[in-house]
This record gives structure tokens, C-alpha cells and sequence, in this order.
């Protein structure tokens, strides 16, 4: 496992715009069908990553404590499922009913939507407002897989909470930290 860190791409880049399928319904789902009149969250994670399976049961809870806020949230898993089967679209799928995720889980098979995000690390996760202009990019929180280290969700619950109630977003933010994304 390669302990790699966000990218940090720009504050106020526009979301690259996207259609995938996702693998619990089998549905197309594009930027615009999961974009929320708040805003969207879009994660960029995996099933088989240390850092990713220390925080899933949180990010099934984040988005059901956010479902009624107006945020979409989306999940789309880019990385190579041939060399890493855990990540193929029938195990994602697995990983999703087993934690009840609630939000549309996407498999970016040709790794053109990792690449049009900069993503570089699973987790990572891209937070737009209702423009679809970046605010926030970084970590969950300061927890980490063996840290002993509650995980809280801090900074990604801050920087939604500010984005709903129409406040600034402090642009001092940390980068994710997880495994890389697993490229063909």
C-alpha cells in the first residue's frame, strides 16, 4: 500500500462533468442527476483499501446524517479492478449493501474521471457548491487506519455544514491520505 496525499486540486475548479454506471441498480448516472441544489460531494473510493475500509461505516452515516440537507453525495471507484479484484464492480456493489450506502455508487472503468478530478488517493473527496465550483478538497479527518484516533468526520462535516448554511469555507485544508489510486 502506497501512502499517497490528495492532489489539492485548485478551490473553485469547476466539476468535471461525468456519466458512469453504478453498480448496485446498473443505471447511468451523470455529474448533473447527483448534483444537489446545495451542493455535491464526490468521494473517490475503493473496497479493498486499508484507509477507505477504516472509515466506510462513517461515510454511510455522513450520508444518511446529510440526506435531507440539499448536498448530493455520489461515490465513484476508479481503480484498476483487473489487478485488484476486490475493486470490480460486483464487489463494490457487495461493500455497498453490507454497509447500507445510501448515495450512487460509480465504477470509473476507463479512469478518465480520476484523472479529469486529479484524484490521487482512496479516500479522496471533492466538495462543490450549488455552482459546481470546488470549496473543499482534503481529508475526512485526522484518523487513520491503527491511530487510535476517533473517526468524527470533522473537517469534510465543517466544510458542509458551513457550505449549507451559506458560510465561508476556510480554504486552510488538509490533504486525504490513503492508497493510491491503483492506475492500469
Amino acid at each position: 500500500m502506497a501512502r499517497t496525499e490528495s492532489a489539492m486540486l485548485a478551490l473553485g475548479t469547476s466539476a468535471p462533468d461525468f456519466v458512469l454506471t453504478d453498480v448496485v441498480t446498473g443505471h447511468q448516472v451523470s455529474t448533473q442527476a447527483v448534483s444537489g441544489p446545495k451542493g455535491t460531494l464526490i468521494m473517490f473510493i475503493c473496497r479493498h483499501c486499508p484507509f477507505v475500509k477504516h472509515l466506510e461505516r462513517a461515510l454511510a452515516q455522513l450520508s444518511r446524517d446529510y440526506e435531507t440537507s440539499g448536498v448530493g453525495v455520489v461515490a465513484v471507484s476508479s481503480n484498476d479492478a483487473a489487478n485488484y479484484p476486490d475493486d470490480a464492480p460486483r464487489s463494490l456493489a457487495e461493500q455497498a449493501t453490507e454497509l447500507g450506502f445510501i448515495f450512487p455508487y460509480l465504477y470509473d472503468e476507463t479512469q478518465e474521471v480520476a484523472r479529469a478530478y486529479d484524484a490521487a488517493c482512496t479516500p479522496d473527496f471533492f466538495l462543490f457548491d450549488d455552482g459546481l465550483k470546488l470549496v473543499y478538497r482534503g481529508q475526512f479527518d485526522d484518523s487513520r487506519p491503527a491511530s487510535n484516533i476517533p473517526v468524527t468526520g470533522r473537517d469534510l462535516r465543517a466544510a458542509l455544514d458551513a457550505l449549507i448554511a451559506g458560510k465561508p469555507i476556510s480554504p486552510e485544508q488538509r490533504p486525504s491520505l490513503g492508497c493510491n489510486i491503483k492506475w492500469k
